[in-house]
């Protein structure tokens, strides 16, 4: 934003003069420079708006001008009334702009003031302070935040920018001097931590009692929170404790001990992490707002104006701060709900794939159970036919034996064997009849056990299969009938022979 304005216009004699204005911000006026118009050439003019204007030095014919000096306001004109310009909303617009750059540079200096004392206590330093590195990080924060709400300018934040770099500086030579002293704290932390595990491992190589190793374990983890590590000795400590604990575990679960690698655990796990995250989001925004109402009481009771300007100042910024906090803390509601709905997901499905699993194995014992009635039945046909074939060569055995004179006592033997041997085979095909007729009801029986076990899933295919059991025992029961008719019909007829 330009501090200068050059324009034509006429003082009180009605006179053509140049009117060149410049700004003080620093003494909140401006200079009125008016230039007779056998001064203020087209060369002249051309030299004041191209050089002049932009902040390049150009030497005033002496003597030859005349200088005013005005009070900068936001309500009264900074031209005296005798003076016209031809473009007076230029000087309108100009004036309400700088008023806004006075505002600016009593910023600029405030921060260059506040600036300084934190470089006092810079200079006193001997080693790094964490909280004089905090206060210039915050200083340069409301600086960054001035700039991005354009209330400070660039030449201002570039001043401001370069004196706080070079105090960065100073603060990053204490802070490497206190590293080198962190790692070699970290170093002896490593070494010590190490041989703590080393005996622990050992202890689980030699097969002794796991739980007082795992309380030893989370004794360390608990002492390796606490303690001072470089990033890669922390990583380093951390991986071989975490290898340890799974270790232990492994002897005292198994190896599927303590796993909870499923896709619910490790939403869960996630799910807790967003829990607490929001929970420290939370209490960041309280400290934010209690901030706030704090500035807001001070603003009130604030001497001078510049001051409740900085106030003002420092209220917009955490106003800033605690609507991007919000903003993340949104967004944290967003992924909460939907990792809610992915535990709910993955939940189902875990129990979907159980109660899977649960069908698998009722149909593995059923396969099993069929099997075994199958084998069971087959068997049972086994000795039924081989009562048949005995049955078969015991007729064949009577039909072969020759005939004899017939007396009484051998026509009452005869008619007496004869009984005997039909009722013999009526019993026989009666039982084997009987036989099968209770294989075919022990297995439909069985399946419709094995249908309440399994569910309605197999239930329609075990009716089907009734269906069948239904129909074999039906073509048992005829075959049956008709080897019934078969042995009566040759017994008829050895009795008419």
């Amino acid at each position: 934003m330009k501090t200068k304005l050059v324009l034509w216009g006429t003082n009180a004699q009605e006179e053509r003069v140049l009117v060149a204005l410049e700004l003080l911000p620093r003494e909140n006026k401006v200079n009125i420079y008016e230039f007779p118009e056998s001064v203020g050439t087209e060369a002249f003019y051309q030299q004041m708006m191209n050089e002049w204007r932009v902040g390049q030095p150009v030497e005033f014919p002496e003597g030859n001008y005349t200088k005013t000096e005005s009070e900068l306001t936001i309500t009264d004109s900074i031209l005296p009334d005798d003076l016209k310009v031809e473009r007076g909303d230029l000087v309108q617009r100009a004036q309400a702009e700088w008023h806004f750059v006075v505002l600016s540079a009593k910023l600029s200096d405030a921060y260059h003031s506040e600036l300084a004392e934190i470089k006092d206590r810079i200079e006193r330093l001997d080693t790094f302070d964490d909280e004089i590195w905090n206060n210039l990080k915050d200083f340069w924060d409301k600086v960054q935040a001035q700039v991005r709400e354009r209330n400070l300018f660039r030449d201002h934040a570039n001043n401001l920018r370069n004196k706080t770099n070079e105090l960065f500086g100073r603060m990053k030579e204490l802070r490497a001097k206190l590293d080198e002293q962190y790692k070699e704290k970290s170093k002896a932390n490593l070494d010590r931590f190490m041989d703590r595990l080393g005996e622990i491992e050992q202890k689980i190589s030699d097969g002794l009692r796991f739980q007082n190793i795992f309380d030893e374990l989370k004794d360390l983890q608990r002492k390796f929170k606490k303690a001072d590590f470089t990033r890669e000795h922390r990583s380093k400590v951390w991986d071989r404790i975490d290898a340890a604990f799974k270790t232990v575990k492994e002897n005292r679960f198994g190896s599927s001990g303590g796993d909870d690698k499923s896709p619910v655990d490790r939403i869960k796990r996630r799910y807790d992490g967003l829990l607490a995250a929001m929970s420290k989001m939370k209490r960041s925004i309280s400290r934010d707002e209690e901030e706030l109402q704090f500035q807001n009481r001070r603003i009130a009771t604030t001497d001078g104006q510049l001051e409740a300007q900085i106030r003002q100042a420092k209220i917009v910024m955490i106003e800033e701060r605690i609507r991007s906090k919000q903003d993340k803390f949104m967004e944290m509601e967003r992924t909460k709900a939907e990792l809610e709905k992915r535990m709910e997901a993955a939940q189902a499905k875990e129990e979907k794939r159980k109660e899977q699993e649960k069908i698998e194995e009722a149909k593995r014992k059923a396969q099993e159970k069929i099997a075994e009635e199958i084998k069971e039945a087959a068997e049972a046909r086994s000795e039924d036919d081989e009562k048949l074939e005995k049955a078969a060569e015991a007729l064949a055995a009577k039909k072969a034996v020759p005939e004899t004179p017939e007396t009484p006592e051998a026509d009452t033997s005869e008619a007496a064997s004869e009984t005997t041997d039909d009722e013999a085979d009526d019993s026989l095909i009666d039982a084997v009849g009987s036989t099968m007729g209770e294989v075919v009801e022990d297995a439909v029986d069985t399946f419709k056990a094995i249908a309440k076990v399994v569910g309605g899933q197999i239930g329609e295919a075990l009716e089907d299969l009734k269906e069948k059991m239904d129909d074999v025992r039906e073509d048992i029961e005829e075959e049956v009938d008709e080897i019934k008719a078969k042995v009566k019909k040759a017994t008829a007829s050895d009795e008419e022979e």
